[in-house]
């Protein structure tokens, strides 16, 4: 990791917790307040921490910019939880052949780069 990018990382490591220290919840109550608040300091920790041994740097750039997306996003709903994505079922598929993997490839490339490490961990 270059020094530049490091310095990036740890630029957003502590902007996340400066977010997490003067966030409050849409709805106002005390409880909830502290319930996100804590949810961010926590999924912050467990994603730096995931990838603190990533050294390729276009997935570093991949996860930086996956960073800065759910930054912007949570700031602008005021959500800490990443937005969920609306894909259309797969119910019309079998389990097999070919419109099934085509689906599950459409799916794989629309998923939006905030939910790419919100599925790994959960």
């Amino acid at each position: 990791m270059t020094p530049v990018t490091r310095q990036e990382v740890l630029g957003l490591y502590r902007k996340i917790f400066r977010i997490a220290k003067k966030w409050q919840s849409a709805s106002g109550q005390v409880e909830e307040t502290l319930k996100e608040k804590d949810y961010i300091k926590k999924e912050a920790k467990t994603l730096f921490r995931k990838n603190k041994d990533v050294t390729d740097p276009k997935l570093i750039k991949q996860c930086i910019e996956e960073c800065e997306a759910r930054i912007e996003i949570g700031l602008h709903y005021n959500i800490p939880y990443p937005r969920p994505i609306h894909l259309p079922p797969m119910g019309l598929a079998h389990k097999r052949g070919r419109t099934f993997q085509q689906q599950e490839k459409l799916r794989k490339i629309s998923k939006p780069i905030y939910l790419k490490s919100h599925d790994e961990i959960s």
